[in-house]
């Protein structure tokens, strides 16, 4: 059985920092990229993150370029997703996806149900 769980999400204020963690069991990291996605309140899901750890491929959406770092533990079998100066409209609830090809982090439709996690709720004040 694959499944992908999501934890590390907090209300914080605007400017700090969180680090979420997306354990991973019935993958490696090596076997698919790896994206985080979040949506907020009435928008669509939208892909901000990706990593392929077998090419070292990543992808950062422009919202969160020089802010968010991607990174995977083998050991761990694990994502990370370091999210800092984080500001409100960084608010949605975050969500962990295998996907196929690193282009899939454009389409969230694209990704099987079974290769989401349940998400995590960040909440930034301001």
């Amino acid at each position: 059985e694959v499944q992908l769980v999501e934890s590390g999400g907090d209300l914080v204020q605007a400017g700090g920092s969180l680090r979420l963690t997306c354990a991973l069991s019935g993958f490696t990291t090596d076997s698919y990229a790896f994206g985080w996605f979040r949506q907020a309140p009435g928008k669509k899901r939208e892909g901000i993150s990706a990593i392929k750890s077998s090419d070292g491929s990543i992808y950062y959406a422009d919202s969160v370029k020089g802010r968010f770092t991607i990174s995977t533990d083998d050991a761990k079998n694990a994502v990370y997703l370091q999210m800092n100066s984080l500001k409100p409209e960084d608010t949605g609830v975050y969500y962990c996806a295998a996907l196929y090809n690193m282009a899939v982090i454009y389409t969230a439709s694209l990704i099987p149900p079974h290769h989401w996690g349940q998400g995590t709720q960040v909440t930034v004040s301001s």
